[in-house]
């Protein structure tokens, strides 16, 4: 885990980092590593009625602060949701940018064949740019028909309640199943099972550098 001391997190939308890799994210900090956090759209069209329309730019901030991520470390992206595809090219400059300004040893994606069109954009581009960078996708079970558990992160009560916590602070999306406590310590248990620990979480392996 100490080989990893600079990690880029990239998020689609808001809360899809913490979803797949919240307990990674906090266990990295846990052990000293600066993590930076990116999220492309803000989802604002798909915002419940009732909240603001920028109500997930508030809701990502505390999410990431509760994990231990300094705000200086989020970066916010406005595009428009599930539109990603249509600006793939100003996305992939963008990421080559990050790339240029920091040398990170690890970045998280979603998987490769993430049925969503925004998740498969972001990660693909992802791809193309950091080549030589070691690249680890977490698992959104719901939009998966497959995932292949190449990587287990043992995870201990603390880094779930952290994850757990980092998710509450989306009361706009609280109506979404996947982000009940219930459903997030399930998955942690059940990728703990496979790997005979008590909790984990799984990621694809998709470049490893040793």
């Amino acid at each position: 885990m100490r080989n990893f001391s600079n990690v880029l997190v990239l998020a689609p939308h808001t809360d899809d980092g913490e979803l797949g890799a919240g307990g990674l994210i906090s266990k990295l900090i846990e052990n000293d590593a600066m993590v930076t956090y990116v999220a492309f759209s803000t989802a604002s069209k798909s915002v419940p009625d009732g909240f603001p329309k920028d109500i997930l730019k508030t809701e990502v901030r505390n999410a990431t602060s509760a994990l231990g991520i300094p705000e200086k470390n989020l970066i916010i992206y406005d595009f428009e949701v599930r539109k990603l595809n249509y600006v793939r090219q100003e996305i992939l400059e963008y990421l080559v940018q990050l790339r240029k300004n920091s040398n990170y040893d690890l970045v998280l994606i979603p998987a490769l064949n993430d049925l969503h069109q925004d998740h498969s954009t972001v990660a693909i581009e992802a791809l193309r740019a950091f080549k030589n960078t070691t690249i680890l996708a977490y698992e959104l079970i719901w939009n998966n028909i497959s995932f292949n558990c190449q990587c287990f992160v043992s995870l201990n009560e603390n880094h779930v309640n952290a994850k757990v916590n980092a998710l509450s602070k989306y009361n706009s999306q609280g109506f979404r199943e996947y982000l009940s406590p219930d459903f997030i310590r399930s998955l942690a248990k059940t990728r703990g099972v496979q790997a005979g620990l008590d909790y984990a979480e799984a990621f694809e392996v998709i470049r490893l550098f040793i």
